[in-house]
């Protein structure tokens, strides 16, 4: 062992190698008896590529550059292709992000559009298809922009003919509800082809404040009637329907404060499957996310867990639940079912994600695409820690932390670490403990990283989650600042040497921290929310237009909250040098956001060490590997600055004045 100071270790794991692998498998279904996904591509512009497992156990990529399967849809867009095997070959139906147009591919040439374009606003958009050969059309959900502001819109259930007859057509598209709700999923046909089920929420509601299951009946002109709530409501989060074999409903919601799987039988009696102080469902930020999945023998494949996600066997009749066996410490909310076949997505603090196929009648499971490489010897990888920390008012706080770590080298001395707090967006959502690169990036170097995941996150229940009711700003800044100071205060951390980063939710906790504590020496943010009066009247998309209302107070009622909450409003308290990371792309958290608050900072005449990159053809969250090197280059550059570290190879951010 060699000792070295924190910050200068040499790494393997430079920036270009964290960006080759950032992303990972996502929206996985079977076509036929084969079990397709889409895959991210960093370094093809940032692309999501659709592959498929063909039966001899090869992958290909089906669609080549510049196709990128990837839908926008209440811009964080959802599932976004869908196939079925014919006799002649897969036929797939996928949404290109360039136009949103939904496009048919059946292999051995171009794909065709099967919807148009529309001049109007942002057009018309598709998510969550679903294939039926038998009437020759894709029901999926349609987002369809009525003038240009981010507002102008409504979604209903649609029905797009497989013919291409509506490619130049807008007309040709059958509307199958109303566009009475502000917001839907797409629409599961039940076993017998006589009813469809789908999801319904409106504003100012999130999906996790409140939705409704909308059961309807299908006529034999496959138009939707007698559509009416069977369950959800106002306080109730359902975030999943789809039909068991036996034609009863099965679905997940929250009534008890955790979200549990429930069934509603033909006679419209309700069922709670499995009642546990656990998840079987998470945030539904897009539209198509699967936590479990029904299977032929009445069984149902569940992701399931508490801070955590395992994959699992439910048996409906019993309530038990047996667990996949394997490495994997976490599964995201992608599954899909074929016979006694599962397909999920997994991963561990030693993996990332990879295709994780389960048997259901044997148990074993077994890993079928994007198999995990070590692009590096695995002894760099952090070894994290599960910690529940102490905060304001005795509340519980969940966080993971990674401490410095590298093979070859210690610090000198009783030197303490920098540490940086890394804080998730949402802010309705969670960090998972899985294996990152960019973490790793990090602690191989003698930086410690702490993910916090403050109350409001998801995987704790109802009530963790609505702590941030009302308090975003205070909760979030309160909990990560405790977890900051309790690490310096047991000597886990350099207290002179601590930072926070974040984006999107988590560049605004970061500003916010910035401007109203003195916890931290610096701070990254990354694509912020900044100025809550601008972004919640018109500056965002229509799906977070009101999530204001929730996160600090109904906007009528309490105008100043707004103004006092908001870092650009105290731009003239901010004393750390920080980074500011903006794609000019961005729909949710636009650009001006970020210059007003650099604005506002030059009007108080703050001579405040900062710099501001600003990246072309980026939008909500960065995808492309080039992007991506320079932030974690320009990230480190700003903490060896301000912490007087040395790692070595990395070029020098310059810091405005």
């Amino acid at each position: 062992m060699q000792s070295l100071p924190y910050g200068s270790w040499p790494s393997p794991i430079d920036a270009a190698l964290a960006a080759a692998h950032e992303g990972h498998p996502e929206f996985v279904g079977f076509v036929g008896d084969e079990a397709w996904w889409t895959e991210p591509r960093p370094t093809e512009g940032g692309r999501r590529t659709l592959v498929r497992r063909k039966a001899d156990g090869s992958e290909e990529s089906v669609l080549p550059a510049p196709w990128n399967v990837r839908s926008r849809v209440i811009e964080y867009g959802g599932h976004p292709w869908a196939g079925v095997m014919r006799p002649e070959g897969p036929l797939v139906v996928f949404v290109d992000f360039a136009d949103q147009r939904l496009y048919r591919y059946e292999g051995g040439g171009a794909p065709r559009p099967l919807t148009p374009v529309s001049p109007v606003g942002e057009g018309l958009r598709w998510v969550d298809p679903q294939v039926h050969l038998e009437r020759g059309e894709v029901w999926c959900v349609l987002e369809e922009f009525t003038g240009d502001g981010p507002t102008d819109v409504r979604r209903v259930v649609a029905a797009v003919p497989l013919d291409g007859s509506a490619a130049q057509d807008r007309d040709a598209v059958r509307e199958l509800t109303d566009g009475r709700h502000r917001f839907v999923t797409g629409p599961r046909l039940s076993p017998d082809g006589r009813q469809a089920a789908w999801l319904a929420w409106d504003h100012p509601r999130m999906p996790w404040d409140g939705t409704e299951v909308i059961l309807a009946d299908v006529a034999d002109d496959g138009t939707l009637r007698g559509a009416r709530s069977v369950a959800g409501g106002p306080e109730e989060s359902v975030v999943q329907v789809d039909w068991a074999p036996d034609g009863t409903l099965l679905y997940v919601s929250d009534r008890t404060g955790w979200w549990n799987l429930h069934r509603l039988g033909r006679g419209g009696e309700e069922t709670a499957l499995c009642p546990r102080e656990e998840e079987f469902g998470g945030s539904l930020w897009r539209i198509g996310y699967r936590w479990f999945a029904p299977l032929e023998s009445g069984l149902v494949a569940v992701v399931h867990g508490r801070g955590a996600t395992a994959l699992g066997i439910l048996d409906p009749e019993t309530g038990e639940v047996v667990d996949a066996a394997g490495p994997w410490t976490e599964f995201a909310p992608t599954l899909a079912a074929h016979g006694s076949r599962v397909v999920g997505v997994g991963a561990s603090p030693r993996s990332a994600y990879e295709v994780v196929e389960l048997d259901a009648r044997t148990g074993r499971a077994r890993v079928i695409g994007a198999a995990h490489d070590d692009p590096v010897d695995p002894a760099y990888y952090p070894e994290p820690q599960i910690r529940t920390f102490t905060g304001p008012a005795g509340r519980e706080i969940h966080a993971h932390i990674y401490p410095p770590h590298h093979p070859e080298h210690v610090a000198r001395g009783d030197e303490l670490p920098p540490y940086v707090v890394w804080v998730h967006g949402g802010p309705t959502g969670r960090s998972p403990l899985v294996l990152d690169l960019e973490i790793a990036y990090f602690t191989s170097r003698g930086i410690g990283v702490a993910e916090v995941n403050y109350g409001g996150s998801t995987g704790h229940g109802r009530e963790y989650r609505n702590r941030l009711r009302e308090q975003w700003g205070v909760v979030d800044v309160e909990d990560c600042a405790a977890v900051a100071l309790a690490l310096a205060a047991e000597g886990t951390a350099d207290r002179r040497r601590l930072a926070i980063r974040g984006g999107s939710a988590g560049g605004w906790t970061t500003a916010a921290s910035l401007t109203s504590t003195d916890v931290y020496a610096c701070g990254t943010i990354l694509y912020p929310i900044l100025d809550l009066v601008g972004w919640g009247s018109g500056e965002t998309h229509d799906f977070e237009s009101q999530y204001l209302e929730t996160l600090v107070g109904p906007s009528a009622e309490v105008p100043g909250r707004y103004v006092e909450r908001s870092p650009t409003e105290h731009a003239d308290r901010i004393t750390a040098p920080f980074l500011l990371l903006q794609g000019l792309d961005d729909a949710i958290c636009p650009p001006v956001q970020c210059e007003r608050f650099l604005a506002r900072l030059a009007e108080e005449g703050r001579r405040v060490p900062h710099a501001y990159i600003a990246f072309e053809g980026e939008g909500h969250g960065f995808r492309r590997a080039e992007t991506m090197v320079r932030v974690l280059e320009s990230e480190l550059s700003l903490y060896a600055q301000v912490f007087r570290l040395n790692p070595p190879g990395v070029p020098t951010l310059e810091l405005a004045k």
